[in-house]
C-alpha cells in the first residue's frame, strides 16, 4: 500500500514525502508492503523457492488485478508467471481456470491504483482543512463525506419538516363474520392521506380533509345508520417472485432489518462463517449462481416444499448495482449439497447460525416458483344525514382488502424484511374477508374517528444507508460496512436505536464542505468517479491524464489543489 510518511528514506523526502505520491511526475506512488503482511511476504518467498510455476489467483477485479501485480512487484519470481481468474469456488470452475490462464490486465492495475492515489489525495488535502476549520483529529474521504451528507441532509429535511392533521374513520362491517374498514370518500371526494400533504404541511391535491369534529359526526352517524351497501367487489390476481441471492451490501441491508446486525458485525460474522467453510466468499457484488449451487438449491427446494416447489427452469438473475464488480457468485452455503441450518447448531454460534439461516433461506429461495395470491377489495356505502364543514356528509365510503396467497411458493422459504416508510400503513390488508357479492347489506358498527400526522422521512439506519449508497453508485458495496464504521468513529453520527442520528459537528462539516468543496461532494460526482474508473480499467482513459485533470485542474473543472489553496486563504 501507499507508505505512511515515517516509512519514506531521508533521500525520497523531498518528491515523495507529503502524500507518499510523487506529484510531478506522473503521480508516481511509494509502495511498502504493510507491517501486518512481512511474515505472509515472506512466506510466500520461501514457497517460491521450491516452486516451478507462479499461479496468481486473486480476484478478477480491480483491486484483485492489483494485489497480483503488486505480489509480482514484491516476490520478483525468477520461474514462470501465470494469472488464473475464476468466479466461484468449486472444483470445476478452479481445474478450468488452470487450464485456461492469461496475462495480467494492467489497466485493470491503473484503475486500482487511480482510485487509491485519489481518495489519498482527496483525504490528505481536504482533512486538514477541517482540522484548522471545525477539530483536530476530524477526517474527509470520497465516500465517507457523501455518505455524511446524506445522513445530515436528511435530518435537515426532518427538522425543516412542517407536520399535518387529518382524520378518517374505521369502522366494523359484518356478514356472518366481522372486519375492519376504513373511510376512504364522502360524497364522492377522495379522503386525505397523509401522502397527499407535502413536506411543509400543504395538500399536494383537492381532497376532503376532515376536522376532528367531521370525523366523529361521521362516525356517530355511521353507528346510528347500522348498516351500509356493498356498491363494488373487485379481485385482481397477482405474482411476486423470489430475491435474489445475496451480495455483500443486500446481505448487511438484511442482517440490519432482520437481525439488526450493524454492518461491520455482519461483515465480521459472514468472514468466519466463510472461514470455517460454510459460505462462499462474502466480498461479492455479483447475484449470480453457479451451476453447482442452483441445482443444489432448487433439489433442496423440492425435498422440502415438493416437485412444484421450482419452476420448470433454473432462475438467472443479473446485477443492478452501477457498479458492480463481479468477481465472485453470489453469498450462498458452501458445497455441493446445502447443509441445513439445524444440522450445523453444534458447529456455530448465535450470531453465525442465525446469519448461516438467513443465507441459506435467501439461496434456496432464489430457486423457487413465484407466489400467487389474489386480493380482494369490497366498497361499501353508508347513506349518513350529517351535516359537514368539508362537504355534505351524505354518502360515506368504506373500503377493505384482503389478501389471500392461492400458492405460497417462495415464500414457504422466505421473505425480505423492510425498510422503515412514512405515510399511512394499512395493518389490515391482509385480513380474511367473507364472501359478499354487490348489493348486500352488511350491518356496520363500532364506528371510531382517528386522527393522524404526517411523518417526515425516516432516520437513515445502516441498511437503508447502504441501500441509498448502492442506487446512488457512490463507492464499492465491500467498503460500505468500513465507511459507515468510519461516519461514527469520526462523531459524525451516533446511533439511537437502529437510526443513524448526526452529530452538530457532522452539520458544521457538510456545511463548510459544500461552501467550499462542493464537487467534492456532490452525489453525481463522485458516482461519476467510479465510472471514470471503469473507463481507465476498460484502457478508454489514460491513468496520469485523469489524475493531472483531478488535481490542477482542466478546462472544464476547478482541481483539487486550486480549492484547497482558495480555501487555505479564506
Amino acid at each position: 500500500d501507499l507508505a505512511d510518511k515515517k516509512d519514506i528514506p531521508a533521500a525520497d523526502k523531498k518528491a515523495y514525502g507529503k502524500y507518499s505520491i510523487d506529484i510531478e511526475n506522473g503521480f508516481d506512488p511509494y509502495y511498502v508492503v504493510s507491517d501486518r503482511k512481512t511474515k505472509t511476504v515472506a512466506e510466500l518467498r520461501r514457497a517460491l523457492k521450491s516452486a516451478d510455476e507462479l499461479l496468481l489467483a486473486t480476484d478478477e477485479d480491480r483491486e484483485g488485478e492489483a494485489i497480483a501485480w503488486h505480489l509480482l512487484e514484491t516476490l520478483k519470481p525468477k520461474v514462470p508467471v501465470k494469472r488464473m481468474v475464476f468466479h466461484e469456488i468449486t472444483k470445476d470452475a478452479i481445474q478450468a481456470a488452470v487450464g485456461n490462464t492469461r496475462e495480467l490486465d494492467l489497466a485493470l492495475v491503473d484503475a486500482q491504483e487511480t482510485r487509491r492515489i485519489l481518495d489519498r489525495l482527496y483525504g490528505w488535502d481536504v482533512s486538514p482543512v477541517l482540522w484548522y476549520k471545525v477539530k483536530t483529529g476530524l477526517s474527509a474521504g470520497r465516500v465517507q463525506s457523501a455518505a455524511t451528507r446524506m445522513i445530515v441532509e436528511r435530518e435537515r429535511e426532518r427538522m425543516a419538516f412542517v407536520s399535518a392533521d387529518y382524520w378518517d374513520v374505521e369502522a366494523s362491517a359484518s356478514s356472518g363474520s366481522s372486519f375492519r374498514v376504513r373511510l376512504v370518500r364522502v360524497d364522492g371526494g377522495q379522503l386525505a392521506r397523509g401522502t397527499d400533504f407535502d413536506d411543509t404541511g400543504k395538500l399536494k391535491k383537492a381532497v376532503v380533509v376532515l376536522s376532528e369534529k367531521d370525523a366523529t359526526a361521521l362516525a356517530d352517524a355511521v353507528d346510528a345508520a347500522g348498516a351500509g351497501t356493498v356498491t363494488k367487489v373487485e379481485a385482481k390476481p397477482g405474482t411476486r417472485s423470489p430475491y435474489a441471492p445475496f451480495t455483500t451490501s443486500t446481505l448487511q441491508q438484511e442482517a440490519g432489518r432482520k437481525l439488526s446486525m450493524s454492518a461491520k458485525q455482519a461483515m465480521s460474522v459472514a468472514q468466519r462463517l466463510y472461514e470455517k467453510g460454510f459460505i462462499t466468499y462474502m466480498r461479492t457484488d455479483s447475484v449470480a449462481l453457479s451451476t453447482q449451487a442452483v441445482q443444489a438449491a432448487r433439489s433442496q427446494a423440492v425435498a422440502l416444499y415438493g416437485d412444484n416447489a421450482v419452476p420448470l427452469k433454473p432462475r438467472v438473475y443479473k446485477s443492478k448495482s452501477k457498479n458492480a464488480q463481479e468477481a465472485h457468485e453470489a453469498i450462498r452455503p458452501s458445497g455441493e449439497n446445502f447443509r441445513k441450518p439445524a444440522s450445523v447448531s453444534a458447529e456455530l454460534d448465535r450470531e453465525e447460525l442465525r446469519l448461516y439461516d438467513l443465507i441459506w433461506k435467501r439461496t434456496v429461495a432464489s430457486q423457487m416458483a413465484d407466489a400467487k395470491y389474489e386480493t380482494t377489495t369490497v366498497t361499501i356505502a353508508v347513506d349518513t344525514a350529517v351535516e359537514l364543514s368539508a362537504s355534505a356528509g351524505k354518502l360515506a365510503e368504506f373500503t377493505a382488502s384482503g389478501t389471500v396467497y392461492t400458492f405460497k411458493g417462495f415464500l414457504e422459504a422466505y421473505e425480505e424484511g423492510k425498510d422503515e416508510k412514512r405515510g399511512d400503513t394499512d395493518a389490515d390488508s391482509n385480513q380474511s374477508l367473507p364472501a359478499v357479492a354487490v348489493g348486500d347489506e352488511l350491518g356496520m358498527s363500532d364506528a371510531e374517528a382517528k386522527g393522524h400526522k404526517t411523518t417526515p422521512k425516516p432516520r437513515y439506519t445502516e441498511a437503508s444507508l447502504v441501500k441509498a449508497l448502492e442506487e446512488h453508485g457512490i463507492g464499492r458495496p465491500s467498503t460500505f460496512a468500513s465507511i459507515i464504521g468510519t461516519v461514527i468513529d469520526r462523531g459524525y453520527a451516533t446511533k439511537r436505536g437502529q437510526a443513524l442520528v448526526p452529530t452538530w459537528m457532522a452539520f458544521s462539516v457538510v456545511r463548510l464542505l459544500e461552501e467550499h468543496f462542493s464537487d467534492l461532494i456532490d452525489y453525481d460526482f463522485t458516482a461519476a468517479l467510479e465510472d471514470d474508473l471503469d473507463a481507465i480499467a476498460r484502457g478508454e482513459q489514460k491513468r496520469v491524464e485523469w489524475l493531472k485533470s483531478f488535481y490542477f485542474g482542466s478546462d472544464a473543472q476547478v482541481g483539487l489543489r486550486q480549492v484547497v489553496d482558495n480555501v487555505g486563504e479564506i
